[in-house]
């Protein structure tokens, strides 16, 4: 989702309202997966998924 977003922006294909949006859903998502990670006692690179060929799912999945 977060690539899709950022290739929309620099495409120039959002108006400023829906990049204000867009930052703001992200921005939450991100806050939202770390409180998730803490509950749970998990870190993020927990969550990353080897797709062999494809690469890792998460390019940075963090601490």
């Amino acid at each position: 989702m977060e690539r899709q977003a950022v290739r929309r922006f620099d495409e120039g294909t959002l108006s400023v309202e829906q990049e204000d949006r867009l930052g703001t859903a992200l921005t939450l998502l991100d806050e939202r997966m770390d409180e998730l990670c803490a509950q749970h006692g998990l870190r993020r690179s927990d969550l990353n998924l080897d797709l062999g060929p494809l690469g890792p799912l998460l390019a940075d999945p963090g601490p």
